[in-house]
């Protein structure tokens, strides 16, 4: 009785009528990799693939390296790619900085409507980017609400607020815009301080500043990282903030491959761009997580 309630339990291997165990065949772990390969091989590295191809397949046609050389001497395309990279380093340090002190000011100190504003935080990650755009031209545009006082009170017939048509609007744009991705992790991570900890430094002498370095921001080290990874890498394909802030001066290599496709009909060119887009993507990510990895690996270490 007992060997038959261990069989139907699971606990031993089934017999065949001569009395020999069966072995139970299950799917090889290999295979459990396929599904997700092939999804990501046809939804993402096929149509990256074609990108890829037609990179090297000019108009007159054939395959050539004539459409690499083309964008390559072209000056939009050196000036769009050090705008990208600027603005997307500037923007990501303006969103940590940022995040990270509104993050301490929520999690830390006490307020009325605290909850309330941790709250609107996830709400506001859905909100799209032209939306914040929109809403920082009614400030800050040319007939904004900051011109428009300037101009009752002076009677000038215009305003000296007028920086959003260039870079520094759009760095400004996307750090309002991506500072919640910042600052949802790092609330995430503030909750698990233990306050015990926080008390026992203010007991024995520490000051504010000095519990946020020694104690907090350790903590926080990874989660901050993270966060930041997720900024830079969308503050370099950023599209809409650039192109609703009316930056005309100001291009991007995502605008860059859109003003080639659509308004040129340089396709070559195009793929050109965004193979380029693609790439730096990537080596500035992996770059900033090497970094970010190190010294996160050295605040353990060092507070172990």
């Amino acid at each position: 009785m007992a060997s038959a309630s261990a069989e139907r339990a699971g606990a031993g291997p089934r017999a065949d009528t001569g009395g020999r165990p069966v072995r139970r065949r299950g799917v090889p772990g290999p295979l459990w990799a396929v599904p997700p390969v092939a999804a990501l091989g046809l939804v993402f590295l096929y149509p990256l693939a074609l990108v890829v191809k037609q990179s090297f397949s000019p108009d007159a046609g054939g395959h050539s390296t004539r459409p690499w050389s083309q964008v390559f001497q072209e000056q939009s395309f050196r000036t769009a790619l050090w705008n990208t990279v600027w603005i997307a380093a500037g923007s990501t340090a303006g969103c940590l900085v940022l995040g990270f002190v509104l993050a301490l000011v929520i999690a830390f100190v006490p307020f009325p409507g605290g909850k309330l504003l941790s709250r609107f935080i996830d709400v506001f990650l859905a909100f799209p980017s032209f939306l914040i755009t929109l809403a920082l031209l009614f400030v800050y545009g040319t007939v904004g609400m900051a011109n428009g006082l300037w101009t009752d009170a002076t009677g000038a017939s215009s305003g000296p607020v007028d920086f959003l048509h260039t870079p520094w609007g759009v760095l400004l744009a996307e750090v309002t815009y991506f500072t919640p991705f910042v600052m949802r992790p790092l609330l995430a991570a503030f909750s698990q301080v233990d306050t015990a900890q926080l008390e026992a430094a203010a007991s024995l002498g520490a000051r504010a500043p000095r519990i946020v370095r020694q104690v907090i921001l350790p903590e926080a080290l990874p989660s901050l990282a993270a966060g930041g990874g997720l900024v830079l890498v969308l503050c370099l394909n950023e599209f809409g903030i650039v192109l609703f802030t009316g930056a005309k001066n100001t291009t991007t290599l995502p605008t860059l491959v859109y003003s080639k496709a659509i308004l040129d009909g340089d396709y070559p060119g195009a793929c050109v761009v965004a193979v380029v887009s693609v790439a730096l993507s990537v080596s500035l990510y992996g770059l900033y997580r090497a970094l970010v990895a190190r010294t996160t690996g050295g605040a353990r270490r060092a507070g172990a």
